[in-house]
């Protein structure tokens, strides 16, 4: 047997559902990889014969290796910083007090507008720098800090850049219905249509974008406006996603199920109705603790409703400027179980399995199998457990990335 690599003296959390263990775990594994892919993984005591003079042999010494993390929620190129209105915030002024001084999501709007490629390549390369050196093998990233043609095309272009100068694999997002910027505050249906008649193409005609996202809620984007702009995207060929019931429970969840969206996001509003809808359609429904946080949020999301509908829960930092300025994956797996009860196992899913799922790449990466990409981390824990339990303390010893081993 010819491999380029294999991995003993492990366990292994496959994350997949036909090993039948919690979190699909195999204790005494091995992996096998080849070009790029798993070939093989099991129990070592069933491992084939292979070449051992040529095939590089790497040791876990006893610790767990789980599929890399996948964070399906970012808003991760922006720039400017609202340091200052969280001690604004901390100090009793309200969201419009803040919003009526030119802060908020205009602030950093303006900073965006204002910032070159290579600033903000350099500011995006630093915070994937750091969720990399936490396991995390995939991100996406949104647009939606532009608010105008040239300024959110800039955006996705440096999300593709950073994608392809840096290990982990970037799937883009196009976000220009995020918020209504000034120039368009009397005119939120001609907004619209710059989304949809502009924007839109130019994304298209560049191939900067995998998805189309809005914000659809009472201070941004009706149900009406959101469907027009997410059936315009699904018709060019996008998957499509949404932000919604986070302050409210407008329907946009349900709308979106109907017309096939791989998540929703947020979703602390989302009332039975609205989980069926994802149930019968396979929409995800992705949490993101860090903006329930930071905002101190008390509505949680409907986690019950969401196990009884069978519906996959993901897990993502939403890191972000405004609402979750927290990048760090890890961090998130401990949130989803202090602050949504989540167990380590569900968190661990939401972060692998079903985080692909969201970005419609579960036929790659996700899961430990054979003939899935070779994206995986060693870690130095004694159950998968303490990814959600402990934080801080450096725990991921290796990533290996498209079968390359890229973290020591």
């Amino acid at each position: 047997m010819s491999w380029d690599q294999v991995w003993i003296d492990v366990n292994v959390a496959t994350m997949s559902p036909a090993v039948s263990a919690p979190y699909g775990a195999i204790t005494d594994a091995a992996i096998a990889v080849k070009q790029g892919k798993i070939v093989w993984v099991g129990p070592r005591s069933e491992l084939p014969e292979f070449d051992v003079l040529s095939t590089p042999v790497y040791r876990g010494k006893g610790g767990w290796i789980t599929p890399g993390l996948i964070d399906a929620h970012t808003h991760l190129v922006f720039a400017g910083s609202r340091a200052n209105e969280f001690e604004l915030r901390l100090q009793g002024a309200s969201y419009e007090e803040i919003a009526r001084s030119g802060g908020g999501i205009i602030s950093t709007v303006k900073a965006c507008r204002e910032a070159s490629e290579a600033e903000l390549f350099e500011l995006g390369r630093k915070r994937l720098n750091a969720l990399a050196k936490e396991g995390v093998t995939t991100v996406e990233i949104k647009s939606g800090y532009g608010l105008n043609t040239e300024t959110e095309l800039k955006l996705l272009r440096v999300a593709r850049e950073l994608g392809k100068h840096h290990h982990v694999d970037v799937k883009t997002t196009f976000l220009g219905a995020h918020a209504i910027p000034p120039e368009y505050k009397d005119d939120v249906d001609g907004y619209v249509d710059l989304v949809i008649n502009e924007m839109l193409p130019a994304v298209i005609e560049e191939e900067l974008a995998d998805a189309a996202d809005v914000f659809c809620e009472n201070i941004a984007f009706s149900v009406e406006q959101t469907e027009r702009v997410l059936s315009a995207a699904k018709k060019a060929g996008l998957n499509i996603k949404l932000h919604a019931e986070q302050l409210s429970n407008l329907g946009g969840s349900a709308m979106a199920a109907k017309l096939g969206a791989k998540s929703v996001d947020h979703i602390e509003y989302l009332d039975e109705t609205g989980v069926i809808a994802l149930s019968k359609s396979g929409t995800c429904a992705t949490l993101l603790p860090g903006a329930f946080y930071f905002l101190r949020e008390t509505q949680m999301p409907p986690i019950e409703l969401l196990r009884k509908h069978k519906v996959p829960m993901v897990l993502a930092s939403d890191y972000n400027p405004g609402s979750s300025p927290l990048c760090s994956s890890l961090l998130m797996l401990n949130m989803g179980c202090t602050l949504f009860r989540l167990t380590p196992e569900e968190a661990l899913a939401g972060m692998t399995r079903n985080a692909a799922k969201a970005l419609g790449i579960e036929d790659k990466v996700g899961v430990l199998e054979a003939g899935m990409q070779a994206d995986f981390c060693l870690w130095d824990i004694t159950t998968p457990a303490e990814l959600s339990y402990t934080y801080g303390v450096g725990v991921c010893l290796e990533v290996v990335k498209a079968g390359h081993l890229v973290h020591q």
